[in-house]
C-alpha cells in the first residue's frame, strides 16, 4: 500500500472520488459522468494506477477502450503514474495484458475458448469489405441479385445485418427504424442472413460483428460467464456512452451484480447511433444493479472559457433526458461565442477564410484552428475558397490502408495460408495468377473444401494450361507459408517475393505501392505471429495508404477541417461551426424521431465544447441542399438552429458578415439621367 499517495494530489475532489472508489478490493458498480474537457482519460488512468498501487493484480484488470491507440496511451499513462507512486519498485514496463478494444479482447477470448464453443481456433477474421463480398456471393446464390423489384445492395444488406446484431433487434424492427425502404424484404433478408452465417461457418471465418456476438452468446452461458467474469477483479470501460446493446449485455453477464465494474462516459456526447450505439446504456446504468451504481460527476472543464461553457450548458440543458451537470472552468476571459449571419455558403466560406487569416496574423497557428461540419459535403465551398487563398488544410478522412488493392492482395495470401477454407481470401489470391479467372478459382476452392488435406488439393488442382507454371509456384508459396518454414515475420517476405511480379503486372504505379508493402512488413515484425498480426490488423488498421494519395504537403502548418463525429475528443483554440441552421443542424435526415433530434442536439454540444478560446457558429441565410427526396437539388432559406433558442441569445454575440456597407456617395451634380424604362419599351416597339 502507498502511504502518502501524493500522486493523487493533482486531482480535483470529484476526480479523486472516482479514482479511490473501492480501491481496497472489489466494490459496487461505479458510473463516472465525465463532462467535455473534464480530464476523463487522466482520471481513468489514475484509477487503474491506484488499483495496482493498492495491490490489484494487473493481469486481473480488464480495461476496455474504443481504439487500440487509446489502450496503448492508457497503459503509457498508468505506467507514468505508477512510477511516480512507487518509484523503482515498478521495475520494467507495466503489463496490462487485458487492455484493448471490445473487438480485440473478444477475438482473444474466442480463440482461447474456441474448442469449448465449437469454433476452429484457426479461424480468420473478415474485414468489412470482405464480409460484404461474401454477403454478395450468398445474395447471388439465393437469386436475390435478379429479383423483379430492386433488392438491397450488398452494402445495405451488410449494414442491416450489422445493425440488427449490435442492437439485439429483430430484422423487421431494424428495417422499420433504420431502413424503411427495405421493409418489404424482411423474409428474404432473414434467409440471406441465415445462409451468410452458414457460409462463414463453412469457411471458418468470423466477421467484425461476430467478435461481439460470439462473446455475448458465450457470456449467456452461466458457467462460461462466471469463468470469464471471475478472471477479472476489476472491469473498466471508457466512452461508455458509445457502447451498443450487445456490449452492455456482455458486461452485465460478466458482472451481474456490478462488483468491480466501473464505466466512464458522458451522455451529452452520445452521437454514434448510426453505429448502433445507444445512449440508453449510460442513462440506464445506475438502475441496472441492486443496489444502484454510485455516480460521480466530473463537471470541471479544463479546456474552454466560461462564456463558451455557459452557451454549451444552455444548449444541452434543453435535452429531454440527461444526467444533470453544468460545466465550469474558472477561465473568465474571452468573449461570448459568436452567431455569424452570412448571406449564403460562398459568404460563409469567405468569412471563415478571413477569420482564419486574421487569427493567424494575431499569432494563432492554423493548426490551432478547426472548422467543423455536420456532413462531409458541407465543407466543399470552403475547400475551394481555401485553395483559392492558398490556405493549406487537412480534412479528416481518406483512403483506408486495408482498402488499397495491393494491401488486400497480400493479406489475402496470408489469410488463405492461415485458413485454406477462407473462400473470400482464396478467391482473391488465386485470381492474382495470370490466366486464372473466377470459374477456375471456384472449382479449386470447391475441391479444397471437400478435401481432408486442403493444401494437397490445391497442388493437385487442374488450372488452365497457360496458368500451370504460375499455379505451381502459387501452391508452393501457400504451402511454405502454411507450414511456417520461413518463420515469422519471414513469411511476409516470402509472400512478397511471389506477389511482386503480379504487382508489377497489374499496377502501373507499382513502385509507390511497394512502399506500402514495405510498411506492412515493418508492421508485421512488431507481432509475435501471423495469427496475431492478421487479427490485430483487421481490428485496428492504419488510417491511410499512399495508394491514390495526393501530392505531399510541404506546409508545416495547416487548418483542420473535420466532421463533428471525427472531432470528438479533440480541442482547438478557435473553432468555426458551419451551417448552424435547421436542415443542417439538425439534419433533414435527423428529425424522424425524438431520439434522433436529441442526438442532433448532442452533436451541436460536442462541436461547441471543442473550442478553448473562441467559437463561431455560422448561419448562412441561404444554402444548397443536395437531392433531398424527390425534390432534387435546391436552395433553401434557413432559420437559426432550433437548438439555440431566443432565450439563449444573450449568451452569444450576434454579428452580420460582411459588415453593412457605407452609404453610396451622392451622384455628382450634372450627371445625365437615363430613362431605362423607355428603353425597355422600345425593345418591342
Amino acid at each position: 500500500m502507498v502511504a502518502a499517495e501524493a500522486y493523487l494530489d493533482k486531482l480535483n475532489d470529484e476526480q479523486r472520488q472516482a479514482v479511490e472508489h473501492g480501491a481496497t478490493g472489489p466494490c459496487g458498480p461505479l458510473l463516472v459522468i465525465a463532462g467535455a474537457g473534464s480530464g476523463k482519460t487522466n482520471t481513468l488512468a489514475h484509477r487503474v494506477a491506484h488499483l495496482v498501487a493498492r495491490g490489484a493484480d494487473p493481469a486481473r484488470i480488464l480495461l476496455l477502450t474504443f481504439s487500440r491507440r487509446a489502450s496503448v496511451e492508457m497503459i503509457r499513462r498508468v505506467e507514468r503514474i505508477l512510477r511516480e507512486a512507487l518509484g523503482p519498485q515498478i521495475g520494467g514496463a507495466l503489463s496490462l495484458p487485458w487492455a484493448g478494444t471490445f473487438h480485440g479482447v473478444g477475438a482473444r477470448l474466442l480463440r482461447d475458448r474456441a474448442e469449448t464453443i465449437g469454433l476452429d481456433p484457426q479461424f480468420t477474421i473478415l474485414d468489412r469489405e470482405d464480409a460484404a463480398d461474401l454477403m454478395n456471393v450468398v445474395r447471388h446464390e439465393l437469386g436475390f441479385s435478379k429479383t423483379h423489384k430492386r433488392f438491397p445492395t450488398k452494402s445495405a444488406c451488410m449494414s442491416i445485418y450489422s445493425r440488427a446484431v449490435n442492437a439485439e433487434a429483430r430484422i423487421d424492427e431494424t428495417l422499420g427504424r433504420s431502413f424503411p425502404w427495405c421493409a418489404g424484404w424482411a423474409d428474404e433478408l432473414g434467409r440471406l442472413f441465415a445462409a451468410y452465417v452458414e457460409a462463414k461457418q463453412a469457411q471458418n471465418v468470423l466477421d467484425y460483428d461476430d467478435l461481439l456476438l460470439y462473446w455475448a452468446q458465450m457470456a449467456a452461458e452461466p458457467g462460461i460467464a462466471a469463468e470469464i467474469g471471475g478472471a477479472f477483479d476489476h472491469v473498466l470501460v471508457d466512452e461508455y456512452q458509445d457502447t451498443n446493446r450487445l456490449q452492455a449485455s456482455i458486461l452485465t453477464a460478466l458482472k451481474p451484480d456490478g462488483r468491480g465494474l466501473a464505466v466512464v462516459g458522458d451522455d451529452a456526447q452520445a452521437i454514434y447511433s448510426f453505429r448502433a450505439a445507444t445512449v440508453r446504456n449510460i442513462l440506464d446504468f445506475p438502475a441496472a444493479f441492486s443496489p444502484p451504481a454510485r455516480i460521480v460527476t466530473l463537471d470541471r472543464n479544463y479546456r474552454s472559457t466560461e462564456p463558451i461553457l455557459s452557451a454549451a450548458n444552455a444548449v444541452i440543458g434543453e435535452a429531454s433526458e440527461r444526467f444533470t451537470k453544468n460545466l465550469w472552468s474558472g477561465r473568465e476571459g474571452g468573449g461570448r461565442p459568436r452567431l455569424v449571419s452570412v448571406r449564403d455558403e460562398a459568404s460563409q466560406a469567405a468569412f471563415v477564410a478571413d477569420a482564419v487569416l486574421e487569427n493567424r496574423e494575431a499569432g494563432e497557428t492554423l493548426k490551432q484552428q478547426a472548422v467543423l461540419f455536420r456532413t462531409s459535403s458541407h465543407s466543399a465551398p470552403l475547400e475551394l475558397e481555401l485553395v483559392r487563398r492558398n490556405i493549406p488544410f487537412v480534412k479528416f478522412g481518406g483512403l483506408k490502408f486495408l482498402d488499397a488493392a495491393h494491401v488486400k492482395d497480400m493479406l489475402a495470401l496470408l489469410r488463405f495460408a492461415e485458413n485454406p477454407r477462407d473462400r473470400t481470401a482464396g478467391f482473391r489470391a488465386m485470381q492474382l495468377i495470370p490466366g486464372v479467372g473466377p470459374s477456375t478459382a471456384a472449382r479449386a476452392l470447391d475441391a479444397i473444401a471437400a478435401a481432408s488435406a486442403p493444401f494437397e488439393a490445391l497442388t493437385a488442382a487442374s488450372p488452365p494450361p497457360r496458368a500451370a507454371a504460375d499455379w505451381a509456384a502459387f501452391a508452393e508459396t501457400i504451402a511454405t507459408l502454411a507450414t511456417g518454414q520461413a518463420g515469422w515475420p519471414g513469411e511476409i517476405a516470402a509472400a512478397r517475393r511471389w506477389y511482386d511480379p503480379q504487382l508489377e503486372r497489374v499496377h502501373e504505379d507499382a513502385e509507390t505501392r511497394r512502399a506500402d508493402l514495405a510498411q506492412l512488413e515493418q508492421i508485421a515484425a512488431t507481432y509475435p505471429s501471423r495469427q496475431r498480426f492478421l487479427t490485430e490488423l483487421t481490428l485496428d488498421p492504419p488510417d491511410a495508404t499512399s495508394d491514390e494519395a495526393g501530392p505531399p504537403s510541404k506546409d508545416d502548418d495547416y487548418l483542420i477541417l473535420s466532421t463533428i463525429h471525427s472531432a470528438k475528443g479533440q480541442e482547438w483554440r478557435s473553432v468555426f461551426v458551419l451551417n448552424g441552421v435547421d436542415g443542417c443542424m439538425p439534419s433533414d435526415l435527423g428529425v424522424g424521431s425524438r431520439e434522433e433530434i436529441e442526438e442532433e442536439r448532442r452533436l451541436l454540444y460536442v462541436a461547441m465544447t471543442r473550442a478553448k478560446d473562441a467559437l463561431s457558429i455560422v448561419l448562412p441565410q441561404r444554402f444548397y441542399v443536395h437531392g433531398q427526396a424527390a425534390r432534387g437539388d435546391r436552395h433553401v432559406y434557413a432559420a437559426r438552429t432550433r437548438f439555440i433558442t431566443a432565450a439563449m441569445l444573450g449568451l452569444f454575440e450576434a454579428i452580420a458578415w460582411p459588415p453593412a456597407a457605407a452609404e453610396p456617395a451622392a451622384r455628382p451634380a450634372g450627371t445625365a439621367k437615363v430613362d431605362l424604362r423607355a428603353k425597355m419599351k422600345a425593345m418591342w416597339g
